[in-house]
């Protein structure tokens, strides 16, 4: 996930998992608890909240299934207490891959992590490992055709980003976590559609893989987030333009 494909990368994994409807509804409820629990069930003074709400919204979640996940996570509601944990770890060709996690059962969620890791010929490693590879960033995808180039830059650096590309056919604009609740607001306001728009978390350094490497490492990748504990997967490969194109068809 380069600086040149963080856009691809990042709405390849997010296209595949909304294709998982009930895979989606069991990750953003996880969501929208732990948001909950953090930062209480009033949306307009918990911005990790919001976000999370809005995705649920954007995903077509029923409300009141939202409004269950808000009740679980401020103390109501049934269900086990779910822990926040990190996972880091190696894939083919030494990926480095980072894995938020949120479970009911940290010995399970563990030892099937770690099964998953050695079917591929990676392997789990200790706190720290490749934690320090990611940065925690805002990112939004812009179709170039919604806004010009000087009035995005104007507005994205008035609102608090730090960065506006383009790259692959989008507008790629990044900012400080504390900042996207502020610069979405204001991308919002002048009724700029997005493609995208997550707080995620970019490598700052690559590995490039050639097309075999890559379809070991995806397989991985793929499998770690069909994991119903495993709430976000990042890792800082950087694949071709021919097998970009291949994800694309």
């Amino acid at each position: 996930m380069a600086g040149h494909s963080h856009s691809a990368n990042i709405k390849h994994r997010k296209d595949r998992v909304d294709a998982k409807r009930g895979k989606v509804f069991s990750r953003l409820g996880k969501a929208l608890a732990v948001a909950a629990r953090h930062g209480g069930g009033d949306v307009d003074g918990n911005p990790a909240l919001r976000l999370a709400v809005e995705k649920a919204k954007a995903a077509n979640m029923p409300r009141d299934t939202i409004e269950r996940a808000i009740l679980k996570g401020t103390g109501g509601g049934d269900g086990a207490a779910l822990d926040e944990i990190t996972y880091e770890g190696y894939g083919p060709s030494g990926v480095a891959i980072l894995l938020d996690i949120l479970t009911d059962n940290k010995n399970r969620t563990a030892s099937e992590v770690r099964k998953l890791f050695d079917r591929s010929g990676g392997n789990l490693a200790g706190s720290g490992s490749v934690a320090w590879i990611f940065q925690p960033k805002g990112i939004i995808l812009i179709k170039q055709d919604a806004i010009d180039e000087d009035s995005l830059m104007e507005l994205a650096l008035e609102a608090g980003a730090d960065d506006v590309q383009n790259v692959d056919g989008m507008y790629e604009v990044t900012c400080p976590p504390t900042d996207f609740t502020q610069l979405s607001d204001a991308i919002k306001a002048r009724n700029i559609e997005t493609e995208l728009a997550e707080v995620t978390k970019l490598p700052q350094n690559t590995v490039k893989l050639d097309d075999s490497s890559a379809r070991k490492v995806l397989r991985l990748t793929e499998a770690l987030d069909d994991h119903d504990d495993v709430q976000n997967v990042y890792a800082n490969y950087e694949l071709s333009e021919k097998m970009l194109a291949e994800l694309g068809e």
